[in-house]
């Protein structure tokens, strides 16, 4: 009939809505199985790496995590390629006497589960240098709130915050005591409960009276003798393959079974 109203079609506009409403439950049900059929758990797969990287230290040999050899590509002064040798491999065991003391109380909220260490030498065998992964007992919010704390605080660059080496009877390492020490790094994981470092030192014993850190020793134009001598290279060099080969033990060690 001419002029009467039209009556709206509210059972096809449901069908619409509820089709919809399906199909966004399953793309976002679909999402979700599919992080956790890959892994990505967000919070939960990096809460299980965390836990993961905690038990490393006596269910990792000491070679996946310290190396025989370890290649340093384009890490020394100017790009050039470095090798180390490692020379020793201290007994696992706890902090005491492996920091500064002003170190270990900075260290001291984390905890102190266990201790690996190793020194390595370069291919010319000039210089020496420890390496250290401390395994903490801290949670993912501890060990982001110390991170914080070293940055903000610059705790990284005191020289009066140092590890101190591993020196090994027999070696090139004998000799390289706490005056030896000539440049050093430090870093806070936040995604493992591990504290990383490294430092260095002349193989020849020499003593140093002014370290430098080696993030300041690696700067272009830097002249002190730590930073002419490239052992800020050496300390950082080191350290940042030996965090990356503990991150990518980590991976390995968390991956699901296809």
């Amino acid at each position: 009939m001419s002029g009467a109203p039209t009556r709206p079609r509210t059972g096809s506009r449901s069908v619409v809505v509820a089709a919809c409403l399906v199909l966004g439950l399953g793309l976002i049900g679909g999402a979700a199985t599919g992080s956790w059929l890959t892994g990505d758990g967000g919070p939960e797969g990096a809460g299980n790496a965390f836990g993961t990287a905690r038990t490393l230290w006596h269910s990792v040999p000491v070679d996946d995590l310290f190396p025989p050899t370890v290649e340093g590509t384009g890490a020394g002064p100017g790009g050039a390629d470095r090798t180390w040798t490692r020379i020793a491999v201290a007994p696992d065991g706890g902090c005491a006497h492996a920091f500064d003391p002003l170190l270990h109380e900075a260290l001291a909220p984390a905890g102190c589960e266990r201790l690996l260490r190793a020194t390595y030498t370069d291919a010319t065998q000039s210089y020496v240098t420890t390496v250290g992964l401390l395994f903490t007992k801290a949670d993912p919010a501890a060990m982001s709130a110390l991170a914080a704390r070293f940055r903000d605080e610059h705790l990284d660059r005191r020289a009066d915050l140092m590890p101190r080496p591993y020196a090994a009877a027999g070696t090139a390492a004998a000799a390289f005591g706490d005056r030896q020490r000539a440049s050093w790094s430090v870093t806070v994981l936040t995604d493992a409960p591990v504290v990383a470092y490294a430092v260095t030192g002349w193989a020849d014993g020499r003593t140093v009276d002014a370290p430098q850190p080696a993030a300041d020793a690696v700067r272009s134009g830097a002249t002190t003798d730590p930073a002419q001598a490239g052992l800020g290279n050496e300390a950082q060099g080191l350290a940042d393959r030996v965090e990356r080969r503990l991150r990518k033990t980590v991976g390995t060690a968390t991956e699901k079974p296809a």
